[in-house]
């Protein structure tokens, strides 16, 4: 079986149809750019200030979207139409992420845009933001295909907004609670750190570590989410 565009750019264009007709799924796309624009005209010009609204971009558009579209799909019995179609996994999960997957670097776009970040070296930033919105939407996905109803994801995905948008607080308490340096190696606080390095004139070999760890998170979510999904395919 060869891949197909086809079947990705199909698969995108529903996607794209059902969104844009779901407002309680397609407004939470404007909340990271309210909070963007909030932080921009309070002169709020620090790394932490700047990638909470990135950070909750990831967690609300990349996380939260994706996985209402995959439950909804299951909800209402279309998905399993995608699996018995001659489309390959790689198709399915590719075009049902890819939607996701472009709205998240949009909103990214014009969040840094309003809260007027510019990164010394955009490109590193920009590398570790796509490695990041594909773990996010990797747990989307898998959060989707395990929730049994729009209704249930939705209470899913909240844990994930929670830790991962604001998770890099937790930080701060490390040294008086030595277990929370855990936290240290999630992909939002590894995203921060990446970010505080490159401002300080870091280069790719100085930040690879952090690119690692958070290439190891998405690799490591990719892997479940195809576990999963082929495991529904013979539910």
């Amino acid at each position: 079986m060869t891949f197909s565009w086809k079947r990705i750019n199909a698969i995108f264009q529903k996607d794209f149809k059902d969104f844009s007709r779901n407002l309680a799924v397609s407004i939470i796309i404007f909340l990271p750019l309210f909070m963007a624009a909030i932080y921009g005209r309070m002169g709020l010009d620090t790394i932490q200030a700047h990638f909470l609204s990135i950070n909750m971009t990831f967690a609300m558009v990349g996380t939260y979207v994706q996985c209402c579209l995959i439950a909804e799909e299951k909800e209402k019995n279309t998905l399993r139409g995608l699996m018995l179609s001659p489309a390959s996994t790689l198709e399915i999960l590719g075009g049902k992420s890819l939607l996701s997957f472009v709205l998240t670097i949009v909103i990214i776009f014009f969040s840094a845009f309003l809260s007027e970040y510019n990164p010394t070296n955009i490109t590193l930033v920009a590398l570790a933001i796509i490695i990041s919105a594909v773990f996010y939407i990797a747990v989307g996905t898998l959060l989707g295909l395990i929730a049994k109803s729009v209704m249930e994801s939705s209470v899913l995905v909240l844990p994930v907004i929670g830790i991962f948008s604001l998770g890099s607080f937790v930080t701060v308490w490390a040294e008086k609670y030595p277990i929370l340096k855990l936290a240290e190696y999630m992909p939002s606080v590894q995203l921060i750190e990446l970010a505080t390095l490159v401002e300080e004139g870091a280069k790719f070999s100085d930040v690879l570590s952090n690119l690692g760890i958070i290439s190891v998170w998405a690799v490591l979510f990719i892997v479940l989410t195809v576990i999963v999904y082929r495991k529904r395919m013979v539910d």
